[in-house]
This record gives C-alpha cells, structure tokens and sequence, in this order.
C-alpha cells in the first residue's frame, strides 16, 4: 500500500458553517485545527509506505485520528465511527459531510507501522514543531519529569501457571504448524493437562505437592523441545515463537542437577526479573516492586513543559520494560530533547532520576540546571545530628588526604569498588582514633579506625555536598515545589486516557500508546490555553477568593 500525498489545509465550505453553527463556542478538535492548521503531513510519513502499490488512506489523517481517539479514551471502532458522524472531528480532518470515512480496522494497521523503529516519536516531534511554529513552545524554560507503572495487557500468572501455560501455547501453535509431527509425542494425560487454560490453585501437598507438579510440566516441556531440536526434527519448527518462548522459559525455571534430572529452581536461584518475563503471550511483561507497588509490565515517564506563561505540553516520553531504574533515564531524555531543539534551563525530577555524576553530565553537556533532592547521608553520624559526618571532614584533593575535626590526618587513599560504583575509601590511624577523646561522636567500630567514602572525584563530592545542603534551604523547596504538577499530569492520564493499563501487548506497540497518549493531554491543553490563556488551572474556593479580598 502506498502514499498519494494530499493536502488538507482547505476545510470544505459545507464542512465550517455546519461545524461552527452546531457548536458555536467550538470544540477541542476544532480550536486545535484553528490555531495548528493540519498537524500532521502525509509526508511525513512517507518512508513508512512502500513507494509502489495500490493507494491508502492519508496517514495525516489517521495520525489525527489516534491522537483525537486517544484525547477521548475512544476503542477504535468508536473512533472509526466519530470520523463518520461527528461534525467537529470532520471539521478538524478537513472532510467533507458525507465522506464515509474508514473501517476501524485501519487504525489498527497503521499503529503497526508506527512500533517499527520507534517511529511513533515522529508524531510527537511533529506537534512539537507546530506548537514552537504557532508559539506556545520554546526551548529553555522549566521542565519535570516523573514516572508511573503500567500494568500489561496478559493475565497474572504465578510460576507455576507460567511454565504450564507456556507449554500449553506451545503445543497449540506445534498442533497448528505441524500435527503430525506433534501426535506422537502427545500422552494420554496431556489433553486433560493442557487442553484448556492453566489455571492452578491451591495444589495439595504444599511446597512437595508444587515442586512435583512443576517438574512434571518439566518432563513435559523437555520432551517437546528435545523433539524439536532433534536432528530430524523439521527446522521450521525451532522457529516457532511459542517454541522459543518455551526454551526461555525452561532455561529461567529449570535446572539439571548432577545426576542429570531436571529440577524446580527456588526462588533465590530465578534469574533477576529484567531477564525474565511473567507470561508467554508478551515477553516484554516484567515484575517489578517499587516500595509499596508490585506490578507485571511497564514504566513510562512523561516530560513536560511548566513555563509560566505557556500551556503546560509534554515535550517527551519514555517507555521501558518494569525493572528499568528512572536515573537510567535521565541522560536520554536530555540527548533526546536536544534532537529536536527543547533543552531546559531547568529540570526538576524526583530523587530517582538524580545522582552527582547526572547532575554534572547535564550542566556539562546541555547546560541544564538538573533540580532534585540528593540522596542524604544515611550514616548514623549524620542521622543523629550530634555527631562527626562526612561533611565535618576537610577534604584536599590535591594532597589525597582528609582532616578530620580534630585535626588528624588520614593515612591511606585508595580506590574502592561497591555495587558496580566506584569510590574513595580514606582511613585514618588506628592508634590516633582509639585514643581520640571523642571517639564515641565519630565511630561506633568497636576497635576499627574511622573510614569515610567519598565520590571518585573532587567535582562530584563538591556537586553532592552543595546540593546536600542546599535542598535544607526555603528557596530551594520553593523552586522544587514545581515537580509536584508532573503527577498530577500522570493522574490525568491515567483517568481520563486509560494509560495505567497497556492495550496492546509487546513494548514497541506499548510505547505508541504513550506517546498517543501524550499528544492527546497536548490536545487537551491547547485547547484550553486556547479558550482563555488566563484561566487559572483550578478554581479558586469561595472562602480563599474571599481572604484575598480582604487582604
């Protein structure tokens, strides 16, 4: 199917006197077509169309379309049928009355070409274009971000359910591709094992009765691979996806021990949760906890503008599988507003997405005042408030050596490596601190000298230090309050657009949902900031109006 590009910057006659006498104060789809003109190109869109083929529908048009879907929290059947007989969506498509409009199905088909290669990005880069061109968006200025999970698309499965199900879907799409291959494989039990759903309760015998019943599965699934990896099984077979999802699973759950039997991992000897998945209709489903929130699927993280004088748009958004950590985002959403021209002055994000070497990088290399509470100092020193902290020591870099209160020298500087991060440890005399008269306020080590680790470089540890105690002060906690708005944004979100549960299953189609998602809240405050730019965000109560009269 190919593109025939067309234009729609002229808006029927018929199509404007209709749609302005039927709503005279306009809608949002009809002020936003005002303001923007036509959002979306058909051009630009054109590498995702092959050059040659019968012609398709304007992919403008059905870019249009998801975002209004989207901004209604629309199915795509009810959004097929808005475009038919709603006068203000033909008013925004520029169409005429009576164009019939397109079968549901087509939205369907061009969100698939929008997950490959991320392209779904383009549309948001666009609108960002239109908003800067009809100014209300410039780059500079405050920006925040924040994350939410989201919930995938595939029923909660336990372990247990987990290795049963995949075998079952498995030998489904094997009984489809190649049933005689599979049939002799089949054992009497196995209809009444996985001939219907897996759906486990409460299995007899306790923790015996489930270590049993999974090895069985086990048995169960390793005769089916070692057919399918025979050498005269057909190669086509091994391609399958639920084959391969099926090796997975078996490789994350199963082990051989040494008599070569297969066994039931305990939980302590799963895989971390980033490598395995929770269902085998969608392999990019994790588990994740975060404090008090368990979930299966996935994060995403929405930046938005918060200039005063400007509607509040989200400029940027990210999707990852659960386990992905927020401050493995933070340099990637600056490169990524650099591309297209909308760098901050200023960030503000919460404590997940900062750390002394992200605030450096994105003074260092955008220029962006990165605002968010550092970790504290969890020592007890420091939690106490009565005794010697990192920050009662005087560091000289120069000499590689710290001073502590009381005037002593440390004796040793050298690297040190925890977790994956690299510090300085520095050590003092072990002599000189037993016989120091304030011992008790410095150390609780029994007989150990007192050590202190400090961030790998003297920028850095000035970075954590000055922020440590800047975050204590009024000004800073009036210039942070701010961030809190980007959770009202995700509440939004999430109730009127549906974005805490994912409707479609993979990532990449996930991650269209967000950004559909984002353009419609766009949508949404345009539209307002259109109607009356100097409406407040909420009304004020009766008797707060009344105080600031009187005052």
């Amino acid at each position: 199917m190919s593109i025939q590009a067309r234009s729609y910057q002229r808006i029927p006659t018929r199509t404007v006197l209709t749609a302005w006498a039927a709503c005279p104060k306009g809608t949002p789809a009809m002020l936003m077509r005002d303001r923007l003109d036509v959002v979306f190109e058909d051009n630009e869109f054109a590498d995702l169309y092959p050059k040659d083929g019968r012609p398709g529908l304007s992919p403008g048009q059905l870019a249009l379309v998801s975002v209004l879907q989207f901004a209604e929290n629309l199915s795509d059947r009810a959004a097929a049928n808005a475009v038919r007989t709603r006068i203000d969506w033909k008013y925004a498509l520029g169409l005429e009355l009576d164009d019939p409009g397109f079968d549901h199905s087509v939205l369907c088909e061009f969100r698939a070409r929008l997950a490959q290669d991320d392209a779904a990005d383009r549309l948001l880069q666009v609108m960002l274009h239109r908003l800067t061109e009809a100014g209300l968006l410039k780059s500079g200025g405050r920006q925040r971000t924040d994350a939410t999970h989201v919930l995938a698309a595939v029923r909660t499965l336990s372990r247990l359910e987990l290795v049963g199900e995949s075998l079952r879907a498995a030998l489904e799409q094997l009984a489809q591709a190649d049933p005689d291959w599979l049939l002799p494989l089949v054992e009497p039990e196995w209809d009444k094992r996985y001939g219907r759903k897996i759906e486990i309760g409460k299995v007899p015998g306790g923790k015996a009765g489930v270590t049993a019943l999974a090895e069985t599965f086990g048995r169960d699934g390793h005769k089916v691979l070692a057919a399918a990896w025979a050498a005269d099984a057909p190669p086509r077979l091994r391609a399958l996806a639920q084959v391969e999802i099926l090796r997975q699973v078996w490789v994350h759950h199963y082990f051989w021990d040494t008599r070569g039997r297969l066994r039931w991992r305990d939980g302590h000897a799963l895989p971390p949760a980033s490598l395995r998945f929770d269902s085998p209709y969608d392999t990019d489903a994790h588990y994740c906890v975060k404090r008090d929130t368990a979930w299966s699927g996935y994060r995403t993280h929405f930046t938005e503008t918060c200039t005063s004088d400007l509607p509040e748009v989200v400029v940027h958004v990210a999707t990852t599988i659960a386990p992905v950590q927020d401050g493995e985002l933070t340099a990637q959403i600056h490169d990524d507003l650099a591309q297209v021209g909308l760098i901050p002055a200023e960030h503000a994000v919460d404590a997940a997405y900062i750390s002394p070497a992200q605030i450096e990088r994105a003074h260092r290399v955008h220029s962006i005042t990165l605002l968010g509470p550092v970790v504290p100092d969890h020592s007890h020193q420091a939690k106490s408030g009565a005794g010697f902290d990192k920050a009662a020591f005087a560091i000289d870099w120069d000499r590689c050596q710290a001073t502590c209160p009381q005037g002593t020298v440390s004796r040793e500087w050298r690297p040190l490596h925890i977790s994956g991060h690299n510090y300085i440890q520095v050590k003092f005399d072990k002599a000189t601190c037993l016989a120091c008269p304030v011992r008790p306020q410095c150390t609780k080590a029994v007989s150990g000298p007192r050590s202190l680790a400090l961030l790998p470089t003297r920028e850095l540890h000035e970075i954590q230090q000055r922020n440590r105690l800047d975050q204590h002060t009024e000004d800073w906690q009036r210039r942070y309050a701010i961030r809190a708005g980007i959770e009202a944004t995700l509440s939004q979100n999430v109730r009127t657009c549906g974005l805490r549960r994912t409707r479609y299953r993979g990532l990449p189609k996930t991650h269209v949902q967000h950004v559909l998602t984002g353009l419609a809240c766009n949508v949404t405050r345009i539209t307002d900031w259109i109607a009356d730019p100097a409406r407040p965000r909420r009304a004020p109560s009766h008797f707060h109006a009344l105080c600031t009269a009187v005052t």
